[in-house]
């Protein structure tokens, strides 16, 4: 945390996948997301809640033919609540965000909402889900995905994960993936 109601994150992300008819790894994209928490509560003595907006920046290291990188560099403001218990450590965020791209050989438009459970254990783990149900702009679909994390924080500002990612509906981009990827907190 840079202030109690501004966070900074840095991810860089591997991954490997067979979206092509091989086998490719390479590293995804680098992400850099700025989020501001306006507001902050307690909702009653389990609950508290937070507002929070906010700014992702990716830039792509992939090769989209390869089925690995979105093919673009990407802005990508967003606006949600988390809520969380103050007794487990379970946090859920449902949010709605928006992905553009500024360069790359993808266009790029994009509105998602979004439902992430974030669940703390022993000490310095914790599991992350992710679901998206983004529409895409561009072509008129919803091209839905799941991610599930499983990380372990290494210090106070690096966290060291592995990822499943797996498509959802008829709209998939991808059928399934698997990724390790690096975090820093500020």
């Amino acid at each position: 945390m840079l202030r109690p109601d501004l966070k900074l994150k840095y991810e860089l992300h591997y991954n490997s996948t067979n979206a092509s008819g091989s086998r490719e790894t390479s590293f995804e994209k680098v992400g850099v997301k700025a989020i501001y928490f306006p507001s902050e509560r307690k909702l009653n003595e389990t609950w508290g809640m937070r507002t929070a907006v906010g700014l992702e920046w990716i830039y792509d290291l992939g090769e989209a033919g390869t089925g690995i990188g979105p093919g673009a560099d990407q802005l990508a403001p967003f606006a949600g609540v988390a809520l969380a218990n103050l007794n487990t450590g379970l946090t859920l965020i449902p949010l709605v965000q928006h992905f553009a791209s500024y360069n790359g050989s993808t266009d790029i438009s994009q509105t998602s909402a979004r439902l992430i459970a974030l669940q703390p254990f022993a000490d310095t783990w914790w599991i992350k889900a992710d679901l998206k149900l983004p529409y895409n702009w561009e072509n008129e679909t919803w091209p839905a995905s799941a991610e599930v994390q499983l990380g372990k924080n290494l210090s106070d500002g690096v966290a060291l994960y592995g990822d499943v990612l797996v498509g959802l509906g008829k709209d998939r981009t991808f059928d399934k993936g698997i990724g390790v990827g690096l975090r820093f907190k500020y």
